[in-house]
């Protein structure tokens, strides 16, 4: 609470009070004036005088407060003006050199924060427009908060997934030495891709894993919810993409071996030679997505500190890895067609 003194100008007037006089035994008696300044070496101690608290202590205490008259008489402070507690605000804020306040307010379960405050604004904004609201001059509005940290990190997300897919393509390039074999194998990434999403669609699923097994609900073993896309996620989407061509690499390079070491010349010998090195190679490619599977199951269940952003960077690579299990079939299917427009048409006609 704040002091307020209301000084009654009448009353003062009365006695041949000043407004200035008034006020000086106030600031003395309860502020406190500064006197002198005390040098202890090089510290400075400011020396203030005003009332001992036992004297201002309360209400009652500050209306026998005497101010002095020009004739001598001491009349009590309680006469003169008006003392009371009120509630203002608590701190005054300021930016820029301009006032400022705050109003706060939250997003409702299942929105993200980006959409609430850009729904926020438009609204607003919409007001204004239409002139429901008025703002009065030299008063402005700006949003602030958590969410200017996704907006921030979306902006450098935008530069580094596209780096990080365009990097990706060319260590593959690198690896086989052909644009179409490195397209073959980089459609593992989309379809991982898919699958990130498809997993963040069926979490936000009730009937999704809605069982108990021991009395424990699945639901709530993996927390599942509803997730927005926030930056763990696309985290999460960029260690995906990584990985995600693992399989497509793994039975790749076996196709390209197979087929340099005997050259086919028809597309029944190209079909047999994919599908051997197919059937040789699934074997290590589930190993290699089950591995990551079962490693990212501890993620998916873990609780406590640091839980709400490892589980949102695990559903994505989960998801995607799960989907992109079909790449032991895509990939050679398409290495086929590949290899098979690739042989002469008299050749091809004849197989």
């Amino acid at each position: 609470p704040y002091l307020e003194l209301h000084i009654n100008r009448k009353e003062i007037a009365r006695y041949g009070l000043s407004i200035k006089a008034v006020q000086s035994v106030i600031e003395v008696a309860i502020g406190g004036m500064p006197l002198t300044v005390t040098v202890e070496g090089r510290e400075r101690y400011p020396v203030r005088i005003r009332y001992p608290r036992e004297l201002r202590g309360s209400l009652e205490d500050l209306e026998k407060i005497l101010i002095p008259t020009p004739t001598g008489q001491q009349i009590p402070l309680g006469e003169l003006a008006k003392i009371e507690f009120i509630r203002q605000a608590q701190v005054i804020k300021s930016e820029d050199t301009f006032l400022v306040g705050y109003v706060v307010f939250d997003m409702k379960k299942g929105f993200a924060e980006v959409d609430v405050v850009e729904e926020a604004g438009a609204y607003l904004q919409q007001k204004i427009d239409s002139g429901e609201f008025q703002l009065p001059p030299g008063v402005s509005y700006s949003f602030a908060g958590s969410y200017e940290n996704q907006v921030r990190s979306e902006k450098k997300l935008a530069v580094v997934l596209p780096l990080a897919l365009f990097f990706i393509f060319l260590i593959i390039y690198f690896q086989f030495r052909s644009p179409v074999v490195t397209l073959l194998i980089f459609s593992g990434v989309f379809v991982a891709w898919s699958g990130g999403f498809l997993m963040l669609w069926l979490y936000g699923q009730d009937w999704f894993f809605n069982f108990s097994l021991f009395g424990v609900n699945f639901r709530e073993l993996f927390q599942m919810r509803q997730y927005n896309l926030s930056v763990a996620v696309w985290v999460g989407f960029l260690a995906l993409f990584g990985i995600a061509t693992d399989d497509g690499v793994l039975i790749s390079t076996y196709i390209g071996q197979s087929l340099k070491k005997n050259t086919p010349r028809t597309k029944d010998e190209v079909r047999e030679a994919i599908l051997e090195a197919g059937k040789r190679r699934v074997r290590p490619a589930l190993m290699t997505t089950a591995t990551t599977l079962l490693a990212l199951l501890p993620v998916l269940t873990s609780t406590g500190r640091g839980s709400d952003i490892l589980v949102p960077m695990a559903i994505p690579s989960f998801g995607g890895m799960a989907v992109a299990m079909i790449t032991v079939f895509v990939v050679p299917v398409l290495y086929s067609l590949y290899e098979e427009m690739r042989l002469p048409r008299g050749e091809a006609s004849n197989g």
